[in-house]
């Protein structure tokens, strides 16, 4: 049998990561006007509809769990950083990206919105992969 290896510490941090890599994906310096134009939503709105404690909470938890699946299938003792990024990104890209892109089309959503959320994906799992493999 293979050698099974999770570094949980990784794991947390990899979690923790989605808040932050999140925070600056959808800030004022990058898309926050264009995600927020495209979802058709005011600032006051988002305001009035927030629920900042049980978002992050449920956040925080859902990435915990995407990666520990990461890590799952990096877990294998050959797995380095090249391969931990490659399959990051083949995660982040070709599944769930493009699954994204695909109820987006269905829900009559504008590329414009399937890039900025398809990207922030990719970018997402490409450096949960890349910290997976290399903190080993």
């Amino acid at each position: 049998m293979e050698t099974m290896y999770i570094n949980h510490w990784a794991v947390i941090v990899c979690a923790a990561l989605n808040l932050v890599v999140g925070a600056i994906w959808y800030s004022p310096a990058l898309f926050y006007k264009a995600w927020k134009n495209e979802n058709n939503l005011s600032d006051e709105e988002i305001k009035r509809k927030a629920k900042p404690a049980l978002t992050y909470t449920l956040a925080f938890i859902f990435a915990l769990i995407i990666s520990y699946n990461l890590a799952f299938f990096l877990g294998d003792d050959k797995t380095d950083w090249v391969w931990g990024m490659s399959a990051g990104f083949l995660a982040g890209f070709g599944w769930s990206t493009l699954i994204f892109a695909i109820v987006a089309l269905f829900e009559f959503r504008s590329w414009r919105y399937i890039l900025i959320n398809g990207g922030y994906i990719t970018v997402y799992f490409t450096l949960i992969g890349l910290i997976l493999g290399a903190w080993r």
